[in-house]
């Protein structure tokens, strides 16, 4: 028994020794497998916090643990868009069933109703505000109101719409001066600059007093469609019971405003959208510069996209111009001139001098822009306590129309600066499903009523030719003139079609009873997915529901498979790199068993088993790999831990924020890759120096007598 240790102690020094002798051949091949190790360790810690980052990210923003959706569906649920665009998703007609259902399942804890899509929002054309702003104090003057707020706002209203159109006057006398003669000689420019020119002479607002409504008629039917401002954009929302969203996905937060009262409509817009989409560009733009200079260490001098929109921004002073009417123009202007020590009168100027920044004068200029200048701005275009008109294609084709408060703002902490997640904006399902166009109990009894009413009925389809032209009894008519009472007839119809009241509580039941697109399952133990994906899918098909059950990662589409994808390279890059390895030193190991063929024989020839010899060889190698393979999981841990503690990897795009989870990825040394990159270099070792072993135990003493010096 005490032979086996002595025998180990003399296989290790020679092992030792012939390393040593071999220092070239050591070198060369240990750094292969340090190189290997290296990119093991630091690879696999990276994907490793990637995934937790994208798994958080995901769980806690939108997917939960697990998604289900109809099994009828064409397409496969993807949360933020799949390759080809939107998921085309078959609607759950009863919510209820599946809450009901799935609920029963012991591991389950919630289950969150949705409905993704996206719809039309007016954004707000600068003309169409001030004119409806207008006209509302014009009103009430024309019901005899004299109070002294309403006069002085009424004024201060007309000349904030007189500054507009001049600005409006002097772009396009600027367009025409760089327009083609026939753009200027055509018969609708023409007719178009007439009208500005009538809107802005004195002669206009003269007897604009005379006729209020009718003056603000021609402003909004020939001037304000000329502003190019404004518009429609879109908006991306999920259709969800709030409360119960708000309360499963712990990443959610209201940033602005407050939440949607429970069971009442209502929208949260999300805070990345109405940062890109809702407020002023040139807002926008700076707040993009200081990111890109604080997070992303870029300069303006040596960046052009930031020179670009410094540009911009000191060029297109418009949209600030058109919102101070002239009282707010001079206290803007008397502002920017104490801020910057200026003698300037001219605001448009004034704001050119503000924003034509470079590095050193950027901090200055955004302080002063937010402090001086945003308070006298509406620096959104839709405001937190706003009710807009939200547009979308029905199921049917044609196009739903919506009215919905705007509650507040939402965050996903962690994503503020992801479009990904932050794009979204939450909605409550009842409006959801009115834009989807589902058939509501009301809107399925108005179409009863008016079904009896004309007196249609339904006709097969092998007897539509003879019941619609042919085969029935002639009837006689009577043709006669009827008086309408249009009275009468709008009250049937107001009476007939379902009103939306915005302050109306709905109850949990209406809640749940209703169509949804798919809906998120978060558990109590989420170690536990893949049995509690088994118990749902078992739970669905015990209530008869035809449902898919996936997991968060499939649910979430190309965006949940990019760690899969990027694992893939990973491993690929440590087979080749690892495959090469094995070449090289399983060569270099075969030129030194060559080359040590007397010594083999010798050691043969004095007692040396063949078992020996190839332990002694196998020894070398796997020794070689372990040594350098230590000395590369050292490295590649102390860079792990470099990069953690030098702040880890920024986010230098949305996406990478959303796949980090936050604004760096602070990559954490797993055990799992320690072993991982243990085990490839062992298996890598004993490979390489098995074959060489083999070629060296068939060597003879008579082979290592015969051989050369």
């Amino acid at each position: 028994m005490s032979a086996v240790p002595g025998e180990a102690r003399v296989l290790v020094r020679i092992a030792l020794r012939n390393l040593l002798a071999a220092r070239a051949k050591t070198l060369i091949i240990g750094g292969i497998v340090l190189v290997g190790t290296v990119l093991v360790v630091v690879g696999s810690s990276l994907l490793d916090s990637v995934d937790r980052g994208m798994r958080s990210s995901i769980q806690g923003s939108l997917g939960g643990h697990l998604q289900v959706y109809s099994a009828r569906s064409r397409d496969d649920l993807a949360l933020y868009g799949g390759m080809m665009g939107e998921s085309e998703l078959e609607p759950i007609e009863d919510f209820s069933r599946v809450k009901q259902a799935l609920l029963a399942v012991p591991s389950v804890k919630t289950v969150v109703p949705m409905g993704i899509d996206q719809a039309l929002v007016s954004s707000g054309n600068p003309f169409d505000v001030a004119l409806e702003k207008l006209r509302a104090d014009a009103r009430r003057l024309e019901a005899g109101e004299r109070d002294a707020e309403l006069l002085r706002r009424y004024e201060a209203r007309k000349a904030h719409l007189r500054r507009m159109l001049e600005l409006l006057r002097d772009e396009r006398a600027q367009a025409g001066v760089i327009a083609d003669e026939s753009w200027r000689a055509s018969a609708d420019r023409a007719r178009e600059a007439a009208d500005v020119q009538r809107a802005v002479s004195p002669a206009f607002w003269a007897d604009f007093e005379k006729d209020r409504l009718g003056g603000l008629e021609f402003l909004e039917n020939h001037l304000a469609p000329l502003s190019q401002d404004g518009g429609m954009t879109f908006v991306r929302y999920v259709g969800t019971d709030l409360d119960a969203f708000l309360g499963a996905f712990d990443r959610t937060e209201v940033i602005a405003g407050t939440r949607v009262p429970k069971g009442q409509r209502g929208i949260l817009l999300g805070e990345w959208y109405a940062e890109e989409y809702l407020k002023l560009k040139t807002a926008r733009r700076l707040d993009k510069i200081r990111d890109a200079r604080d997070l992303q260490r870029r300069r303006i001098a040596s960046d052009e996209e930031l020179r670009r929109w410094v540009k911009e921004n000191a060029t297109q002073t418009r949209e600030l111009l058109l919102q101070l009417d002239p009282a707010q123009a001079d206290e803007a202007a008397a502002r920017l001139r104490r801020a910057l020590g200026s003698e300037e009168r001219d605001l448009a100027k004034l704001l050119a001098l503000l924003l034509d920044v470079d590095d050193a004068g950027f901090d200055r200029s955004y302080r002063i822009f937010y402090d001086q200048l945003a308070p006298l701005l509406q620096l959104y275009s839709i405001r937190v306590g706003d009710v807009i008109t939200i547009k979308a294609p029905a199921k049917s084709g044609y196009m739903n129309s919506v009215n919905v408060k705007v509650y507040g703002v939402v965050r996903f902490r962690g994503l503020e600066k992801s479009a990904i997640a932050g794009v979204m904006s939450l909605m409550d399902i009842m409006t959801f499903r009115d834009l989807y166009g589902y058939p509501t109990p009301g809107r399925t009894e108005e179409i009863r009523r008016m079904r009896e009413a004309v007196g249609a009925r339904a006709v097969e389809r092998d007897r539509a030719e003879a019941d619609l032209f042919g085969g029935a009894p002639a009837v006689d008519v009577a043709s006669r003139a009827v008086a309408i009472d249009e009275g009468q007839v709008l009250a049937g119809a107001a009476a007939g079609r379902e009103r939306v009241d915005l302050s109306r509580v709905y109850g949990q039941d209406e809640i749940d009873r209703g169509v949804a697109l798919n809906a998120a399952v978060l558990l109590k133990d989420p170690s536990r997915l893949r049995a509690a994906q088994r118990e749902v899918v078992a739970a669905a098909k015990a209530a008869g529901l035809d449902l898919k059950v996936v997991d968060w990662q499939t649910a979430s589409g190309l965006v949940g498979q990019f760690v899969t994808l990027s694992r893939l390279i990973l491993w690929t890059a440590v087979l080749i790199i690892f495959g090469v390895a094995l070449v090289i030193i399983n060569n270099a190991m075969v030129m030194a068993t060559l080359q040590r063929v007397k010594e083999i024989g010798t050691m043969r020839a004095i007692g040396a088993q063949r078992r020996f010899v190839l332990a002694m060889l196998l020894v070398e190698t796997v020794a070689t790999g372990v040594l350098f393979g230590v000395a590369g999981a050292g490295l590649g841990a102390a860079a792990v831990w470099a990069v953690r503690a030098a702040g880890g990897i920024p986010a230098t795009n949305d996406q990478l924020y959303f796949f980090f989870s936050g604004p760096a990825l602070l990559p954490t040394l797993g055990a799992g890759s320690l072993v991982i990159s243990f085990l490839i270099v062992l298996v890598v070792s004993v490979l390489s120096g098995f074959y060489p072993a083999l070629i060296a135990m068939r060597v003879t003493p008579v082979e290592a007598m015969a051989a050369d010096d």
